[in-house]
This record gives C-alpha cells, sequence and structure tokens, in this order.
C-alpha cells in the first residue's frame, strides 16, 4: 500500500474540507480525539482488571453457579417430538 506522502495528506485534507466544511471541521476533530482517548482509558481498565486478578482463583465466566444451572431432562421422558 505504501506510505502517505505529501501530496496524498493534502488529497485526504481536501477531501475532509469538502465533506464537512471549514467550521466543522474542527468539532469533528475534537470528538473524534475523545473517542479515541475514551477506548484507550476503558481498554487500559480492562487490562488492569484482569491483570489484578489473582491467579489462584478462576476466571468469574468459567464458574457455574448451581442454582443457575438447568435439570438434566429426564431420560424417562425420552427427547420431545414435534408432533405432540
Amino acid at each position: 500500500m505504501g506510505e502517505i506522502g505529501f501530496d496524498k495528506l493534502v488529497l485526504i485534507i481536501v477531501v475532509a474540507l469538502l465533506l464537512f466544511g471549514a467550521k466543522r471541521l474542527p468539532e469533528v476533530g475534537a470528538s473524534l480525539g475523545k473517542g479515541i482517548r475514551e477506548f484507550e482509558r476503558s481498554l487500559s481498565d480492562t487490562q488492569d482488571e484482569l491483570s489484578a486478578a489473582p491467579d489462584s482463583q478462576e476466571h468469574p465466566s468459567r464458574v457455574l453457579d448451581a442454582s443457575a444451572a438447568a435439570p438434566p431432562p429426564s431420560e424417562a421422558n425420552g427427547p420431545k417430538r414435534l408432533s405432540e
């Protein structure tokens, strides 16, 4: 694909100015920057939580609550049929 040279950068800026206009372009840049910062913050928070979890405990999503487990199907009834 290659590197982005000066001519390609100028073309990108001209297209952005045509699409958004000179007044709206700073607002778009600011909101894009806020979104990127929020994404990076949430990513680092998630990594911190995962690294802070003790290795001796199981991951909470892997622990199955006994009350949430479905009872085993009765073998006496057999499989249900659509015609019943």
